[in-house]
């Protein structure tokens, strides 16, 4: 269960580094790219504590799917992306298949 919980801390800090990477301005704001920076090396590093006890595969689906799918969720929320029908369904399938790994596929 702990692995889990990393894993969760891990994905949650990719949505934050992913959301952060629109304020970097490619990378040409200082501060907002060092914050970016290091969001990405705390998410990775806890990704790799996770895979110590998930199987590497799981975890980084789990990993990606959460990110992807919370990054496109904060980006209807406060960037105006559209929320279309076909995008929501899409998250939802992304939701779901990182449901199945972790009741399925461990």
């Amino acid at each position: 269960m702990k692995a889990w919980i990393i894993l969760l801390a891990a994905a949650a800090l990719e949505i934050a580094w992913a959301f952060g990477l629109k304020y970097t301005e490619g990378f040409s704001r200082f501060w907002p790219s060092v914050l970016t920076i290091a969001l990405m090396a705390l998410s990775m590093y806890l990704l790799a504590l996770a895979a110590r006890t998930l199987p590497i595969g799981t975890a980084y689906a789990v990993w990606t799917g959460i990110g992807a799918a919370g990054t496109a969720v904060l980006g209807m929320l406060f960037l105006q992306e559209p929320a279309t029908v076909a995008r929501l369904v899409s998250i939802a399938l992304i939701v779901s298949g990182v449901v199945g790994l972790k009741y399925f596929a461990t």
